[in-house]
């Protein structure tokens, strides 16, 4: 029988069931239990998927003026999306509702993601919180962030009061 790697066995792409006792014995796996489980609920596999969030791939570049962010949010209503900005930081939370139309096991292939997703950006620049722009247009979701100009500067007159 073939050992799994250390990856197949932490993302649980091998039917554990499968292997016999005694392969866990040699590899010292046998009473290894994971942070987290207890004897009454066990973490599984499953479980771990419906606990995380799924990290939203995005786009991110700069124009003279501004911060641009892209991301595909197909699926998404956009009233349901969450965005909060900071001077430095962006962060993009929403949930992906699966409509079931077939049973589990009549798909051949299952690669698009459902479930709740967040990611948090660092920006390269501050930016301008107030004038910031989000638009949605066929699943693609553009953050426009107006950058802070450091170069600016003002003048200001130093007021007095006279006394009468």
């Amino acid at each position: 029988m073939k050992k799994p790697s250390f990856l197949e066995r932490l993302t649980g792409s091998v039917n554990l069931d499968a292997l016999d006792e005694d392969h866990f014995e040699e590899e010292g796996f046998k009473d290894e239990v994971m942070e987290g489980d207890t004897e009454e609920e066990p973490v599984s596999h499953d479980n771990l998927e419906e606990q995380q969030d799924g990290e939203l791939p995005i786009d991110m570049y700069q124009t003279a003026d501004a911060v641009i962010i892209r991301a595909l949010v197909a699926g998404v209503n956009p009233e349901d999306l969450d965005i909060a900005i900071t001077r430095d930081m962006v962060t993009l939370r929403g949930v992906r509702e699966e409509i079931q139309e077939v049973p589990d096991e009549d798909y051949y292939h299952r690669e698009l993601f459902w479930g709740s997703f967040s990611r948090n950006i660092l920006l390269p620049n501050e930016v301008i919180i107030d004038e910031a722009e989000a638009k949605e247009k066929h699943g693609l979701l553009e953050i426009t962030l107006p950058k802070v100009d450091k170069d600016r500067s003002a003048r200001l007159t130093v007021k007095t009061h006279h006394a009468k």
